[in-house]
């Protein structure tokens, strides 16, 4: 089974079994990553941020226009910023590392 890691805010590293055909968000949520994804990964919100090791970026398929857009909502990013829920997970992306941002923006939550 293909692995992936996940870094988390304080550091912490979780290397977890990745499935081929979930996304990053599906899989940090069925090994209790705390990565929101308030729009459930509609493409709807960029509560689901996460930031890319380098050496991994260019390995991805290109972010898609909408993609970009909910980026730029995205609380601390970067230039290695992606939605976790628009990387889907294969075999060419195994041992991909990823970190948790410290902070989310949830836009639907914050114009209250």
């Amino acid at each position: 089974m293909p692995k992936m890691t996940f870094i988390q805010p304080d550091g912490t590293r979780l290397e977890v079994e990745a499935p081929e055909g979930l996304s990053v968000l599906e899989i940090a949520h069925r090994n209790k990553v705390e990565l929101e994804g308030a729009c459930e990964g509609s493409l709807a919100c960029s509560t689901c941020h996460i930031v890319v090791a380098q050496e991994w970026y260019d390995k991805l398929k290109p972010a898609s226009e909408d993609e970009e857009d909910m980026l730029d909502l995205a609380f601390g990013l970067t230039s290695t910023s992606r939605l976790g829920c628009q990387i889907i997970f294969s075999q060419d992306l195994d041992g991909l590392v990823v970190n948790v941002p410290a902070a989310t923006r949830n836009m639907a939550v914050d114009k209250k």
